[in-house]
C-alpha cells in the first residue's frame, strides 16, 4: 500500500484525523501542539498521524492535500487546514457549524471558553 493510499484509508475511515508532528498526548511541534490542544479541549474524538514516524507519509500528507505545511486537519474525509486556518475557524466559530454539521461530538461550552478567552 502506498503512502497515499494509507492515507485516503485513513481520512476516509475516520471521521476526524489530524496528521500531526508527534502525537495527541504529546505534541512535537507548537503548530501540531495547538490544533490538538483546541480538538482535545473540545473534546473531540479524533484520529492522531505522527508524520515524525514515517517520511513517506510526512510527504506524502503534502502531496495529498497540496498543502505545505502540518499540522493538517480532516473532517469527513475533507481537508480543512492547518493551524492558522484551524485557529481562526476555532475563534469565529466556523469549527462548531463543521463539527455540527458532520456530526461530530463535541463540547459547545469548551468552544465557547476558547473564544472567550481570545476575545
Amino acid at each position: 500500500m502506498t503512502a497515499q493510499d494509507q492515507i485516503k484509508d485513513t481520512v476516509s475511515k475516520n471521521d476526524v484525523v489530524l496528521f500531526m508532528k508527534g502525537t495527541k498526548s504529546m505534541p512535537q511541534c507548537g503548530f501540531s501542539s495547538r490544533v490538538a490542544g483546541v480538538l482535545n479541549f473540545m473534546g473531540v474524538d479524533y484520529h492522531d498521524i505522527n508524520v515524525l514516524s514515517d517520511d513517506g507519509i510526512r510527504q506524502g500528507i503534502k502531496d495529498y492535500s497540496d498543502w505545505p505545511t502540518i499540522p493538517q486537519l480532516y473532517v469527513k474525509g475533507e481537508f480543512v487546514g492547518g493551524c492558522d486556518i484551524i485557529t481562526e475557524m476555532t475563534l469565529s466559530g466556523e469549527l462548531d457549524t463543521l463539527f455540527a454539521e458532520n456530526g461530530v461530538t463535541f463540547d459547545k461550552d469548551a468552544a465557547d471558553k476558547i473564544r472567550e478567552a481570545n476575545g
